[in-house]
């Protein structure tokens, strides 16, 4: 870079002589740039003198570019579209002000939703976009830059994660289902009551065969079965006294919390794939995605 500042002490003049190459006219390349037509001439000639061969013929009322000329032409042009682009996306990374988070449903609806107010409260600068899923999204590819991942972090070699809450599953049921069916004495009881099965399109979620296995017991499906494809469904559900179902803890604390959801075990299985925030290493995050980040985490912390 040192050689290229002797060759071209003055950066000014590769503007200069851009808009005067790409109108051919000295006086509307003045007008672009709020300068005066001696000027610009002044500049160009210049840099002709730095490179040591003309650039433009120069008749009475007109200018040409000389063939080299086109050709320094052709270069400069785009050389200060990539970094006029580069500045442009800077600048509008710092700018941004809206963040968009890519999770399922089921997060969305049940653990970000509730916490919009303290969200407002604590970032009221940062407008959250939550993008809604089926299934787990290429964040790079989608120019997305922060999404909520259940499983293991080693199989993300492309993401940051960072541990947002452990997957701790239980069975819950409404009060009213348990007034109704009674409360279960023994995991044979409880696997005869009408369950709420889950079935994810996408993702792979524990089932109620695997809840029944970690605490030992072998279960084994009855008639009559409530399968729902999503989530919150399977919740509301569970809300209106249809059945008993899996509850992930960190999106059903606050039912529980109010009593609208009660536990009818006191058996917790905790399956060691965890819930992380996640974020491509192939980008740095802005600084409100990075806010919008650290206030996630701060929540899972609580």
């Amino acid at each position: 870079m040192q050689s290229l500042k002797r060759l071209l002490p003055s950066a000014s003049a590769l503007v200069v002589f851009e808009a005067a190459g790409r109108h051919e006219n000295f006086s509307r390349a003045a007008e672009e740039l709020s300068m005066t037509q001696a000027a610009v001439s002044y500049a160009v000639r210049t840099l002709e003198s730095q490179l040591g061969v003309p650039l433009f013929h120069r008749s009475h009322r007109a200018v040409a570019l000389t063939e080299t000329g086109a050709r320094f032409h052709a270069d400069v042009s785009a050389g200060l579209a990539r970094i006029q682009k580069s500045a442009e996306q800077i600048r509008a990374k710092g700018r941004e002000t809206n963040v968009t988070l890519s999770a399922s449903s089921a997060f969305g609806s049940m653990w970000v939703l509730p916490r919009i107010p303290k969200f407002r409260e604590d970032l009221p600068d940062i407008d959250l976009r939550i993008h809604a899923s089926v299934r787990d999204l290429e964040l790079d590819e989608e120019g997305i830059p922060l999404g909520i991942r259940g499983g293991d972090p080693a199989a993300w070699p492309n993401y940051h994660a960072a541990l947002l809450a452990p997957e701790v599953v239980n069975a819950v049921a409404s009060p009213a289902f348990i007034e109704s069916h009674g409360m279960p004495q023994t995991f044979a009881e409880l696997a005869q009551l009408r369950l709420i099965h889950l079935e994810e399109p996408a993702r792979v979620a524990c089932d109620w065969k695997e809840w029944f296995e970690s605490a030992g017991h072998d279960y084994r499906p009855q008639s009559r079965l409530l399968t729902i494809n999503d989530y919150v469904l399977v919740i509301q559900a569970a809300l209106a006294g249809e059945g008993v179902a899996l509850g992930w803890q960190h999106l059903i604390e606050r039912q529980v919390a109010s009593g609208a959801l009660v536990p009818v075990s006191d058996h917790v299985f905790e399956t060691g794939s965890d819930f992380y925030v996640v974020w491509p290493r192939s980008r740095e995050l802005s600084t409100p995605a990075r806010k919008v980040r650290d206030w996630l985490l701060a929540q899972g912390g609580r």
